[in-house]
């Protein structure tokens, strides 16, 4: 099942283990061992501290999004740069208050079709 998009809330279970220090693996029902990245083990320490002090937990995915600032870096141009990209529609964004904020996913679409790349086969 897709879970893009999907929130999930799971309220603390009656007891929490205590977790040995870092780092993490994760492992499968056939025994093989996975590292957890760092960003993923902060997200678990996250949630059983919330967990041990009574709060429930909600997951949220969504989408990349990029400061101009960000964009300007990504793309090896200035942030004023950018706002002019922006301005005559050549990056979609969203102005949800004073800030305006791009989508990583189509910075990355501007960047393939300036430089003129082939895209990625999936």
């Amino acid at each position: 099942m897709d879970s893009r998009g999907r929130e999930s809330t799971v309220h603390p279970p009656a007891s929490l283990p205590v977790l040995p220090p870092g780092p993490w693996q994760l492992c499968g029902s056939d025994g093989r061992a996975v590292a957890l990245p760092p960003e993923v083990a902060e997200v678990l320490v996250t949630a059983l501290e919330a967990f041990a002090h009574g709060a429930a937990v909600t997951l949220v995915p969504h989408e990349r999004t990029l400061t101009t600032q960000e964009a300007a870096d990504l793309l090896g141009v200035s942030r004023p740069t950018v706002v002019r990209l922006l301005e005559h529609g050549a990056i979609p964004y969203d102005q949800p208050g004073r800030h305006r904020r791009i989508r990583l996913a189509d910075v990355l679409e501007h960047q393939r079709r300036c430089h003129h790349e082939e895209p990625a086969a999936d």
